[in-house]
């Protein structure tokens, strides 16, 4: 059986398994513990009745530390096994894991949210939140699509089909800063065969004035009110590029390129790379949101070290 007590004194394994380091993990279970307590009170039932035993009572649970919670859920959203196997990791029946997945999932997410590494999700406090560094931001915008079991219903079929990639799947808008090594922004989950440009229009993001927006062809046509958007210019068709709008063209691509190894660290939470085999209303958003928080996480350690 996987304990935090065991696992903390191997670093290389704890890492593989997490995805954080140490001192990001005590980070997170600074807070963990309290946002557990807030939705959770002792004094409910998992129902969120009023208990009838004293608090305390009853049979000890396998997950009973919320240092051993915590790494429960970061294993699962880093290594995404079956269910099967995370019983086998942690001591637990397949229901029981299925139960402490959706039950601390909301905790992990309270938990990024309080520390303050969540991406933003409201479009119209987007520019309020990027104009606190009172500098002119440099953004990024890009979509990323993940992969889904092919749902059973024609009709699903079709919404989650991505004729691009040949496959169901899921799809966010994402807002990156080139000084940063976060994602600031972070769209609703959207079917498959959405457009990307479809996704920002609906969204509505309201940006800095001052801001340069980069962004690639499939956002063709979306201008939205910032100081300048920058967009490679594509090969006209039976023409060529010049050689001066190539040399624009890779300065773009070398700047676009960090959003590349942004959603690159989400992806490290194997939930949000595999094809997701849990289809229940909400988790795809969840996972994603949590998978975010924690890249996020790792960037504001990555830069602290980095100071010191």
């Amino acid at each position: 059986m996987i304990t935090y007590k065991a696992l903390q004194t191997d670093r290389r394994q704890f890492l593989a398994l997490t995805g954080l380091t140490l001192s990001e993990f005590q980070r997170l279970l600074i807070a963990f513990p309290q946002a557990y307590q807030q939705l959770y009170p002792a004094n409910h039932t998992a129902e969120g009745q009023p208990r009838q035993r004293s608090v305390g009572g009853g049979c000890k649970g396998r997950l009973e530390q919320p240092e051993d919670k915590l790494l429960f859920l970061l294993v699962y959203l880093k290594t995404y096994p079956l269910q099967a196997v995370m019983g086998e990791l942690f001591d637990l029946s397949q229901p029981q894991v299925n139960y402490w997945i959706h039950r601390l999932l909301p905790v992990l997410r309270s938990t990024l949210d309080d520390l303050g590494v969540l991406p933003e999700r409201d479009p119209t406090h987007f520019a309020q939140a990027q104009g606190a560094s009172g500098k002119a931001p440099r953004l990024i915008i890009d979509a990323t699509e993940r992969r889904r079991q092919r749902p059973k219903n024609p009709e699903k079929q079709a919404r989650f089909y991505s004729g691009r990639k040949k496959q169901h799947c899921d799809k966010n808008v994402v807002i990156v800063n080139t000084r940063g090594q976060r994602i600031d922004y972070l769209s609703q989950t959207y079917p498959g065969k959405t457009h990307e440009k479809k996704i920002a229009d609906e969204e509505g993001i309201s940006y800095p004035p001052e801001a340069t927006l980069y962004k690639d062809t499939g956002f063709q046509g979306y201008e939205p009110a910032v100081k300048k958007t920058c967009q490679a210019k594509k090969k006209p068709p039976r023409g060529e590029l010049t050689e001066a709008e190539k040399r624009t063209n890779r300065k773009l691509a070398q700047i676009r390129v960090k959003v590349e190894h942004d959603l690159a660290g989400v992806k490290r939470s194997r939930i949000v790379k595999d094809v997701l085999r849990n289809t229940k209303d909400g988790v795809s958003d969840a996972v994603m949101e949590a998978a975010c928080g924690l890249h996020n996480v790792r960037g504001e350690n990555r830069k602290r070290r980095l100071k010191t």
